[in-house]
């Protein structure tokens, strides 16, 4: 009888080890390597697997694009780029409680009642949880079909008897398992060959296959990152607890953009798709409040509006304090850094709190120009018009840099209601909205003197009205 195959396994990364040890060399984690079987190889009784050829095909050749079924819901189907594509797998990770699986079972019930096969199996949930969730969705009528199962090999047995489905949902990866892995269910090495057995149905049948993973501590997916390489996009469902936004992000995505975002709207009866994100993240801004400014951004073709909020305030620590909730924090200390050096503006005695109202997460450098507005007005206590808009990316030298897209921010933020963007001296020239008064600024400094002037004539009228 063969001795059984054993080795250690970090269940962070998926870096082998020869012996146990505390901390993983790979990814440098603590008490993360844990003890699996090797997968089964072929044994004295079996014999080796002999490979088969296979045509080769020319590069030359027609190229068409791959079909894609609309799911029904647009703000999806624009993260996606358009659709699922046949036998593609989508990868969606998010924080718990965050919305994954309602998300999914209202995209399958949209495909179902669209007439195409749509099958969810949950390996968390019983069916009559499922069907519970459904009905407070209004999903009840919907034709999908339930399963509560985590065996690999019985799933794709099942998905392969009738019609192939269009769309299947796997919520979750972590709980499956295949006989071809000797190891317990949400290992690293489980994760894998599952993954890889569900992958290779795809392929073979052309059903699109969205499997949930779940998420560490620090937003991650769980897993070895080999399974994130296998699938064909991996989708990031982002949101705060305490609003009621989530985004849909795309990390990856072989058939679509990488840039694009999709919002929605948590509600009683579901996730509810925002048309217009910009209005529904300035409905309640606080008009005439020191630290406030609106930045005009973009995220992949879509301009979105949003409020920026800084707090200055003197500081009792020895180390100010550096809080930002939604921005790069090191860009934060850039900004600061400029506006020391070349703006006088003394903030090492401060405590500084930078938030992105509304939950979203900032990631162009196109802000830099709104948060030291923002950051100025909080220090000097001097409230920004409320119908301007800002956005500019700043340089270590203090020059304000061009951005790309502008004419689009300008669209949006016209659109909206707003009068006049400062914006730097590059884009004034694309400036072609009615109603909106563009007013460009050379280097950051410029800025700094203009809120600095407005704050002196603020404090004259609330001397004089005192």
């Amino acid at each position: 009888m063969s001795k059984r195959s054993l080795s250690f396994i970090c269940q962070n990364c998926g870096a082998p080890a020869p012996r146990w040890q505390g901390k993983c060399e790979a990814c440098g984690e603590w008490n993360t390597l844990s003890e699996e079987g090797a997968e089964r190889a072929a044994g004295p009784g079996r014999a080796p697997r002999k490979g088969r050829p296979f045509a080769l095909e020319p590069l030359a050749g027609e190229a068409h694009d791959a079909p894609r079924l609309a799911s029904g819901i647009a703000e999806f189907d624009r993260v996606t780029g358009g659709g699922f594509v046949r036998g593609s797998v989508l990868l969606v990770g998010g924080d718990p409680g965050i919305g994954k699986s309602t998300l999914l079972i209202q995209a399958a019930g949209s495909l179902a009642r669209a007439g195409h096969r749509a099958v969810y199996i949950s390996g968390e949930e019983a069916v009559a949880q499922v069907r519970l969730r459904a009905e407070r969705l209004a999903l009840r009528d919907a034709p999908v079909e339930l399963a509560a199962e985590t065996a690999v090999e019985d799933i794709i047995a099942t998905l392969s008897e009738g019609k192939t489905p269009r769309l299947v949902v796997i919520d979750s990866i972590q709980t499956m398992w295949t006989d071809t892995v000797e190891s317990a269910p949400g290992t690293v090495t489980q994760v894998r060959g599952s993954a890889q057995a569900l992958i290779r149905f795809a392929k073979r049948s052309g059903a699109a296959i969205i499997l949930v993973g779940h998420v560490t501590k620090d937003g991650q997916i769980a897993g070895p990152r080999v399974v994130e390489h296998m699938v064909d996009a991996v989708l990031s469902f982002e949101g705060e607890g305490s609003h009621q936004f989530r985004i849909l992000r795309a990390v990856k995505n072989r058939f679509g953009p990488t840039d694009e975002i999709g919002v929605f709207e948590m509600t009683g009866m579901g996730l509810r798709e925002v048309a217009n994100p910009s209005e529904l993240f300035l409905s309640e801004r606080e008009l005439g409040s020191p630290g406030t400014a609106v930045f005009a951004g973009i995220e992949g073709t879509r301009p979105i509006l949003v409020e920026i909020q800084a707090l200055v305030t003197p500081s009792s620590l020895g180390t100010p304090r550096r809080a930002v909730v939604g921005w790069d924090p090191s860009r934060l200390s850039m900004v600061l850094a400029v506006l020391e050096a070349h703006c006088g503006v003394r903030l090492g005695g401060h405590d500084v709190y930078l938030n992105v109202a509304g939950g979203l997460r900032i990631t162009e450098t196109a802000a830099d120009l709104a948060a030291a507005a923002a950051l100025v007005s909080s220090l000097a206590h001097a409230p920004l018009p409320a119908d301007a808009v800002y956005f500019g990316e700043v340089s270590l030298s203090g020059a304000v840099r061009p951005v790309a897209q502008g004419a689009a921010r300008l669209k949006e933020a016209a659109k909206l209601g707003f009068t006049r963007a400062i914006v730097p001296e590059a884009v004034r020239g694309e400036a072609g909205e009615p109603g909106l008064r563009v007013s460009d600024v050379a280097n950051l400094a410029n800025l700094v003197a203009d809120i600095a002037a407005r704050g002196k004539e603020a404090g004259k009228t609330g001397g004089q009205d005192g």
